[in-house]
């Protein structure tokens, strides 16, 4: 599972900064979160393809988060996309980005699939049969979600010596990988735990957008391995957090906490502070395993 950070400033974009945008690796699919401006910029940068983003996933329309998008669509027509694309946000996102695509006559030569989104609960907007997708409803000014990404528990493994040592026919192998027991000739039947080993452990990654500090989420978000969380302001400025309905360093670390993660990454922080370690040192007061998102970043998750 590897994590692209191309933007993690809010408000307003910087010759040196991007606001909200991140590309999510996960089981071999490719899911871009949040399309502030920029984004296809800092994808370029990156290097990452953009023939392989398919899904986008918008957590709210303030335009740190999205003003990138529509820009984003006409690139991927002017390449002469043709695959299928997907966006998932809030309700008004397809009114939004069509109207500006009729007005500049530049409809897409590619199927744009819209997903609005209206429910106040956690809802599964993407499944295949290797990742799931669901919605973490956040408190902000607008009606705002963040989303958590799962791996699916995939086949188990082959004991390769067991299996030899057994004599078993190839032609078995992927129904010991689907957890069956295996019935021998002479009527032996070997249990699928001899023969077989756990599936690699799944991953999971919580992404949490703006939002105040906000316990309702601990029971959807509980024991992720990657809990993303936005920390805009200082504990110094915790009353400017609560009127703008964001979150400090400090209440980001404690919902990581009291939610059991085992990584917390820190990000959306306000351009009014020169060194974004602020932000590190006072999270870490509260919980240990804390990484700081810059633009460009890139983070590998084993």
């Amino acid at each position: 599972m590897n994590l692209t950070i191309l933007g993690c400033y809010a408000a307003t974009p910087r010759t040196i900064t991007n606001p909200t945008s991140q590309v999510l690796e996960i089981r071999n699919r490719l899911f871009l979160i949040d399309c502030g401006e920029g984004t296809q910029v800092q994808l370029r940068k990156s290097k990452i393809k953009f023939s392989r983003i398919n899904h986008i996933f918008i957590s709210h329309l303030h335009g740190d988060h999205m003003y990138g998008l529509v820009g984003l669509l006409s690139t991927f027509m002017l390449l002469n996309r043709k695959t299928d694309l997907h966006v998932y946000g809030p309700k008004g996102i397809k009114e939004i980005i069509l109207l500006q695509l009729r007005y500049s006559n530049s409809f897409t030569g590619y199927n744009l699939y819209f997903h609005e989104l209206t429910s106040k609960e956690s809802e599964i907007v993407f499944e295949d049969e290797k990742v799931i997708v669901k919605t973490i409803p956040l408190k902000h000014r607008i009606y705002t979600n963040g989303f958590l990404f799962q791996e699916k528990i995939g086949d188990r493994k082959l004991n390769i010596d067991a299996v030899q040592q057994h004599n078993i026919d190839i032609c078995y192998f992927q129904k010991i990988k689907n957890g069956k027991d295996i019935t021998l000739d002479d009527g032996t039947i070997i249990p699928n735990e001899e023969l077989s080993l756990d599936p690699i452990p799944t991953k999971s990654y919580a992404f949490c957008s703006d939002t105040m500090y906000d316990e309702s989420i601990l029971p959807l978000i509980q024991n992720v391995d990657v809990l993303y969380h936005e920390t805009t302001f200082l504990e110094t400025e915790a009353d400017k957090a609560k009127k703008t309905m964001h979150s400090t360093a400090k209440e980001a670390a404690t919902i990581a906490l009291k939610a059991n993660v085992k990584q917390l990454i820190l990000g959306h922080y306000s351009t009014r502070y020169e060194n974004i370690e602020l932000f590190k040192a006072e999270a870490e007061t509260i919980f240990s395993n804390v990484l700081l998102a810059d633009d460009g970043k890139t983070f590998e998750f084993d």
